[in-house]
């Protein structure tokens, strides 16, 4: 009979082995309603082109949240580049609200820009009607809104990543 001691780090030896690796990052971001652009900007010019674009397309900037600059301002610390960037309007706002109350949760819709260690940076988001999807309650005219805004939020994000 084998000891139990020695079967533990053999059970988790085995165990091991049949657990796939983690999938990379990029490949999380590339899920079912997600939009993953790949680009040459360097992440700082990707940001402003982001924030240019938002204002050109009449959106507005509502949040901002930056791992990057809350890493080096608290920890001390230097990581990669990392901004998500909320974007929204009142008009949708309100449209949202009377469609679904619970699908307010989701505004603003996000945009995320993150550094890659050859110094360009992707622009990612999940698209409105993704997000919208799980709220049932606002039926066709909560379909509608998100509808128009996949429309926007793609021509913001070709924007951006645009030459």
């Amino acid at each position: 009979m084998i000891p139990r001691l020695t079967l533990l780090p053999l059970l988790s030896f085995f165990l091991l082995l049949t657990v796939p690796a983690a999938p990379a990052q990029a490949d999380l971001m590339a899920q079912p309603g997600w939009k993953v652009m790949k680009t040459q900007h360097g992440y700082t010019d990707l940001v402003a082109r982001l924030e240019k674009a938002i204002a050109d397309n009449k959106m507005g900037l509502v949040a901002r949240a930056s791992a990057t600059l809350g890493a080096k301002k608290v920890l001390k610390k230097d990581i990669p580049g990392n901004t998500v960037i909320g974007v929204y309007r009142p008009d949708f706002a309100v449209r949202m609200l009377e469609a679904s109350v619970a699908a307010g949760i989701e505004a603003p819709i996000r945009f995320y820009v993150t550094e890659n260690a050859d110094g360009t940076a992707d622009l990612s988001y999940k698209t409105p009607s993704h997000v919208f999807a799980p709220y049932a309650d606002g039926g066709q005219a909560l379909k509608d809104l998100a509808a128009e805004l996949d429309v926007i939020f793609a021509k913001i994000a070709a924007e951006a990543v645009g030459s």
